[in-house]
């Protein structure tokens, strides 16, 4: 394998929702492989790493779990700026965290201005289904992120571990598809070769050349 086939890649992630539904516990879960029942609000935002191999490749997620409460917002435009991919998270059994989704998304594309927005690696999660009292349909979920570019959806459980591996492989092997699109697009974006146009300036620039000693 080559040197450049097995750099890493370090991708960005931001995870967005309402304050409660579960963004520090999926983090958890698929980091440290843990659960806890006790809530603790997030303040600000708080990250963690963790290091995968995705189609034959090292990759490190970045994983930034933001405060979902608005008070919090107002720091987020350093925390989106350089976002390779974006985890929407809402819980299954609170419709109005479901509601909010479409300002979370919008306001990530705002501060976080991708270079391609209809094309920018985002995941839906709806969070605790192992919780009975449901108010979001698994229909309405799925139809909401069919009319977001057909955005992959999720039924999570960060409790029971349910599905977490799964929604986060999958934001990863799109943030690395979306990358590798994008350094495509930059390749064919180069500059054309400068001419240099004849005259004196070239005879000129012969002139030094020869008479350089070096």
């Amino acid at each position: 394998m080559s040197s450049a086939s097995r750099k890493k890649i370090l991708l960005k992630v931001i995870i967005l929702g309402d304050s409660g539904v579960g963004k520090t516990s999926l983090m958890n879960q698929f980091v440290n492989r843990k659960f806890s029942n006790q809530y603790k609000a997030t303040i600000g935002a708080d990250f963690l790493t963790k290091e995968l191999m995705v189609d034959d490749r090292v990759v490190t997620l970045q994983l930034w779990d933001t405060a979902g409460q608005e008070r919090f917002q107002s720091l987020g435009v350093a925390f989106y700026r350089g976002a390779d991919a974006c985890m929407l998270v809402y819980d299954v059994t609170q419709p109005n965290s479901f509601k909010t989704l479409d300002s979370w998304r919008d306001e990530f594309l705002i501060q976080a201005s991708p270079r391609d927005p209809d094309n920018f690696p985002f995941v839906l999660v709806g969070n605790k289904i192992d919780l009975e009292n449901r108010g979001v349909t698994k229909k309405r979920a799925a139809q909401w992120a069919q009319t977001k570019s057909n955005m992959p959806y999720f039924e999570c459980s960060a409790k029971e571990a349910v599905n977490v591996e799964a929604a986060f492989m999958q934001l990863a092997k799109d943030a690395l598809a979306q990358e590798a699109a994008s350094d495509d697009a930059g390749a064919s974006e180069l500059p054309p070769a400068i001419q240099l146009q004849g005259g004196a300036g070239q005879q000129g620039g012969q002139q030094q050349s020869g008479g350089c000693s070096c």
